[in-house]
């Protein structure tokens, strides 16, 4: 039997409504607190760009998108299948609502001071100051669309969508999500040179 979907055509409008509530009560959510912590609403540059491609740039993070939005996207993707696989018996709304549990937590992290410390040490990042909070909630948007394109297509698509992301990225700046965790968690200076092109 196949699951019911969280986008499938609704009997009411009130049933359509839910997953677009959730997901705008968990933006607003995100923004208070994002706000509460001192993170700019907007890029301190005064600008709101729909596209930013410069990825040592400090308004890197600062727009509404950027290279680090397809990893966003692929987050998405991997709550989806994560989620189906750690908890099978929760409903897909259930499932979605914990995927945006999930990214707006780590939206609130990767701003806190130790994250943001860490971010610094990979050459790409060196004069990051954490995410403008229209940057942050862009990136909870593009992790809901990943989560709907895992939904939507079969998984070997899905795959090498994320698989064409994650090259092009890596491709375009020397940097993509997979990377991005490596210098998370252990900063390599020898990635950040072959990164910077030294």
């Amino acid at each position: 039997m196949q699951e019911p979907k969280i986008w499938r055509p609704a009997n009411s409008s009130s049933e359509t409504a839910i997953p677009i509530g959730l997901l705008a009560g968990a933006l607003a959510i995100q923004a208070a607190v994002l706000l509460a912590m001192g993170q700019p609403p907007i890029c301190t540059c005064g600008a709101v760009k729909l596209w930013h491609g410069l990825a040592s740039s400090p308004e890197t993070s600062q727009h509404l998108t950027d290279w680090y939005t397809f990893s966003h996207v692929i987050h998405g993707v991997v709550f989806y299948w994560l989620l189906g696989w750690a908890v099978p018996r929760a409903s897909p709304l259930q499932r979605f609502v914990l995927a945006l549990a999930l990214e707006v937590g780590w939206e609130v992290l990767e701003n806190t001071p130790f994250i943001i410390e860490r971010y610094r040490q990979s050459a790409l990042a060196q004069g990051y100051v954490g995410d403008s909070v229209v940057n942050s909630l862009f990136d909870t948007l593009a992790m809901a669309a990943g989560y709907l394109l895992a939904w939507a297509l079969p998984a070997r698509t899905t795959i090498v969508i994320v698989v064409v992301m994650e090259l092009g990225v890596l491709y375009a700046i020397r940097d993509n999500l997979m990377l991005n965790i490596v210098q998370l968690i252990s900063p390599s200076e020898i990635l950040s040179r072959w990164q910077s092109g030294r």
